[in-house]
This record gives structure tokens, sequence and C-alpha cells, in this order.
């Protein structure tokens, strides 16, 4: 592909990382391409809590202005799946075609891996939940119960206090420590030791757990704390480091790869959308920046080569 068609970053994943990251760079009149293959993580859920001016806003019609914006200023959006890059960087999309850019901002977030628990993933997003800070004011001073599937749910039970009084723990198959028991019961957190066996619903709404030896403890939302994958198969492809599961990136996105940023949920799975948004924001200068020097050299060069060419004669 020529230097004419190549874009000056491409961009993959277009949530509000990888779109606010198409946004800044459009309006910097770089060539900005968006490829995205239309799997946003937080689909299943109706609303997003938490962004300033956008409180309650359906997560899809915050992506629906978001490629209205960048397509505003000249920004192309992509419909595919990128299958792999080569080091470069071109970008090969299921289905044969490719695009080459000279700079990556990987934007693919990651997949929330559940327990296999009947009844869970047909109300995830819904009122079967993981994050306080995004639902726990939507469902506060409800009967809530929290799924002792991983060790991060002691520390939901523990700050879904502050939004109910009736907060019950399913240790399920989790041990427990005496510690961590004796933290719950004084928060006022019910213990309820048993293995679960479903999530049960009553018209479409969570109305309690089933423990395997026939108990049901009556509950209006549960939270769990899911396995956070993330889709970085693009980024160890091209030799990114990770650490603890996840990408080393420094505080702009840079990965230890020049010319490749990763920004929001695949970098960082604590990141909520609007914190993604800023990543992408961040991604956007440092990558303008780093083109920047690349474009001063190259005019320097060719300022240069009139007055050499004038020496050899």
């Amino acid at each position: 592909m020529s230097d004419e068609t190549q874009y000056d970053a491409l961009v993959i994943g277009a949530g509000a990382a990888g779109l606010n990251a198409a946004l800044v760079l459009a309006r910097a009149r770089r060539r900005v391409a968006v490829v995205d293959a239309g799997e946003p993580r937080n689909a299943p859920a109706a609303h997003m809590q938490g962004y300033l001016s956008r409180d309650g806003m359906p997560p899809a019609a915050l992506l629906e202005v978001g490629r209205a914006e960048v397509t505003r200023y000249g920004a192309e959006l992509i419909a595919g799946q990128a299958d792999h890059v080569d080091p470069g960087f071109t970008v090969h999309l299921a289905g044969g075609s490719a695009l080459s850019a000279r700079r990556l901002v990987v934007a693919t977030g990651l997949r929330d891996e559940l327990p296999d628990l009947p009844g869970v993933g047909e109300r995830w997003g819904r009122d079967v939940l993981h994050c306080p800070y995004c639902h726990g004011y939507e469902v506060r001073d409800r009967a809530l119960g929290v799924l002792g599937t991983s060790p991060g749910g002691v520390h939901q039970a523990l700050l879904l206090r502050q939004w109910s009084e009736d907060v019950v723990f399913f240790r399920h198959t989790l041990d427990l420590s005496g510690e961590d028991h004796e933290r719950l019961t004084a928060r006022g957190v019910r213990v309820v030791d048993g293995e679960i066996a479903r999530v049960c619903a009553d018209d479409g709404r969570v109305s309690g757990v089933e423990l395997t030896d026939g108990r049901t403890v009556a509950r209006e939302a549960v939270f769990l704390f899911p396995r956070m994958v993330p889709r970085d198969g693009l980024l160890l492809a091209l030799g990114c480091a990770t650490e603890n599961g996840f990408v080393v990136t420094d505080r702009t996105g840079r990965t230890t790869v020049p010319g490749v940023w990763a920004v929001g949920n695949v970098a960082d799975p604590r990141a909520q959308v609007v914190t993604a948004a800023g990543m992408g924001a961040a991604a956007a200068f440092a990558l303008n920046t780093d083109l920047l020097e690349e474009d001063v050299v190259r005019a320097v060069a060719e300022h240069r080569a009139p007055a050499v060419r004038g020496e050899g004669r």
C-alpha cells in the first residue's frame, strides 16, 4: 500500500476508548480509520452511570453519537474483525482485506468469563451485576446477594453495604478465612454456607439464590466478580510485554512495542466508560506527538536535500 493510501493511525475497537482516540486524532487532521467487530462488553446493560453529562445514557446510544462525531471529522469506520497484524503495521481483516497504518491503537476490550451457574448468563448486566459503582444506586435498599465465586466477592459484599442494609454473601465453594468472615459479619453482611445451584428468576427478574441442599434465599439482585479476560491476541502477537495478565503500558497507553498503544479494558480491567474515554484521548495526544516528531525528521531531511545535491555538483 502506498503512502497516499496509508492511514496515520488505525484504531481497532470502537468503544469509548477507541472512538475518543479517533475523535482527537481526526480533529488533529490525521487520517484515521476505526475497525470494529460490533461486540461491546457493556451491550447487556440498559444504562451506564458515573459519566458526567451522560449518566443514565444507554451504552448503545453513546456509541452511536460517538460514531457520528468521529465521521464528522473525517475518520473512517470499518465494520470487521481484525484477524492479525504484521509489524509495520498492516492489519489483516477476516475475509482477506488489509489496511496499513503508521501507528496502531488497540481498544479491543475484554470479555467477562462467568461462573457456570444456571441463571447467571441469562440475567447478566440486568440484575446479575458486577460493579457496585455502576449499578449499586439502581438497586439501593433492596435485598442483595453476592456470589462467592471469586475472592473478589468479599470486597464486593463489604462495599455493597453502602447501598443496602440487606446484603447476603453466599460462600459457595470459596475458602473463606476467619478474618474475612469476621469482617463481613462486623459490616452487617450475612454469610450463607452451602454451594449455589442456580440464580432464580420470576417474571423476568432475579428472585433468589437456590442452594444445592434445596434452600432458596430470596434476593432481588445479585453481584459476582467475573474472571476478566483481555482481548489482547493482537497485542501479544506483536510482542507487547504483559504483567499480571494485562499488557504493560505507560500513562498514555504506549506499549513496549514502538508505535502501538493499548487503551480501555484491554489494558485496564478497572476502567469504566468515562475512564476509557479519557485513556483514548491521552493516547491520541501522545500518538500525534510521536507522528509529529517523525514528520519533522522527514521534513528536515527533505529541506536539506537540495543543498546536499547542490554541493555535489
